[in-house]
């Protein structure tokens, strides 16, 4: 078993090591590499996924060498779905012991990132509430949007499945507005298409508000 700032820093190298054989991979399935531009790349994750994903864009993890870059220019923009915050004192005693590796740094993190986090999302890894998911949006630096989801909990609507055990707060409608936003956010950062993102107007939905900042 790996433990600590290990674990994420083997997960990051596995992500990069899927981009770098991304063409090998691509050619396994007849017809796709016709359809793909691997020029073009988004790294999307959730939760602890999420903290992982943060890593490809620039966040660092502080706990063990907060200099230690293991950013991907490859990456183009990053999704974070309900990803957790900074660690320090803003992690529970559940958090050091289970998961040090949450001690994140995002003051690197200057890839445009769109993050996704519910209002209602109360983790025990953090002795704040739900405003702690926020952090990866109000400490970075970057061109950066966050999807705030009224009433949504860790498993966002049930992004996962339909009807999956984990999922706390099924709302369909709570899973289209994700949808729509990350699909908005993935044609606007990797193909310059503005008019699903213009559309996303500010109050439009009542299943969530959306904030935008320019790096």
């Amino acid at each position: 078993m790996i433990h600590g700032d290990r674990q994420s820093g083997i997960r990051v190298a596995d992500a990069k090591t899927v981009i770098d054989r991304l063409a090998d991979i691509m050619h396994q399935v007849p017809g796709l590499p016709d359809r793909a531009d691997i020029t073009r790349l988004a790294a999307v994750g959730h939760s602890f996924g999420g903290q992982m994903t943060s890593m490809l864009p620039g966040a660092r993890m502080a706990a063990s060498d907060a200099d230690e870059d293991m950013s991907d220019t490859r990456v183009a923009c990053g999704i974070l779905l309900a990803s957790g915050g900074r660690g320090g004192s803003d992690l529970s005693d559940l958090g050091r012991r289970a998961t040090p590796y949450l001690d994140t740094a995002f003051t690197h993190m200057d890839c445009p990132t769109l993050m996704v986090a519910g209002d209602a999302d109360r983790s025990p890894l953090t002795v704040r509430g739900p405003d702690w998911f926020y952090d990866p949006f109000y400490l970075s630096p970057g061109s950066k949007a966050l999807l705030t989801l009224h009433g949504g909990e860790h498993m966002l609507g049930g992004i996962s499945g339909y009807e999956v055990v984990e999922t706390s707060d099924e709302n369909p409608d709570r899973v289209r507005l994700v949808q729509d936003v990350t699909l908005a956010y993935l044609r606007r950062s990797l193909l310059g298409e503005e008019d699903r993102w213009a559309a996303l107007a500010p109050g439009r939905d009542p299943q969530g508000s959306l904030l935008t900042a320019s790096g």
